[in-house]
């Protein structure tokens, strides 16, 4: 394991769970308004992006190079560290829609799969790392 690469992804984490108790103020609201829904698909878009560059420091430093974020996703899923796959590339998916759309039933439909789907999925990411971090 490359020491350094080790101290990059453990640096990338910490922005990561940073972001991710943004998102999850988001999330916990209970009736947000039309710009609190704005902020939380930011917050999303943001915290997804944080989530699969820290799996891409990660995984280099267990030496599986990887540049693109579908390719992180793939290497993730592969050795065992995302549990669906699957939802992670559909998150991309929809990050990259969201990021170039602003379309006000598309932004509803995303918060909502941000609240009801996509969350708890980057909460087991972060708690993986969290055993990681410990180790």
């Amino acid at each position: 394991m490359d020491e350094l690469k080790t101290i990059r992804w453990r640096q990338r984490y910490q922005n990561l769970h940073k972001a991710f108790q943004q998102l999850q103020e988001g999330v916990n609201l209970k009736t947000p308004s039309k710009i609190e829904v704005q902020g939380i698909i930011q917050s999303f878009e943001f915290t997804f992006k944080l989530a699969w560059k820290t799996l891409k420091d990660y995984l280099e430093s267990q030496g599986v190079l990887c540049t693109f974020p579908r390719e992180v996703i793939k290497q993730a899923f592969h050795y065992g560290i995302l549990v669906d796959g699957e939802i992670w590339l559909e998150m991309l998916n929809k990050r990259n829609l969201l990021a170039h759309t602003y379309d006000e039933q598309l932004a509803m439909q995303a918060y909502h799969l941000i609240v009801d789907e996509y969350y708890k999925h980057m909460k087991m990411l972060l708690d993986w790392f969290a055993g990681k971090i410990d180790e």
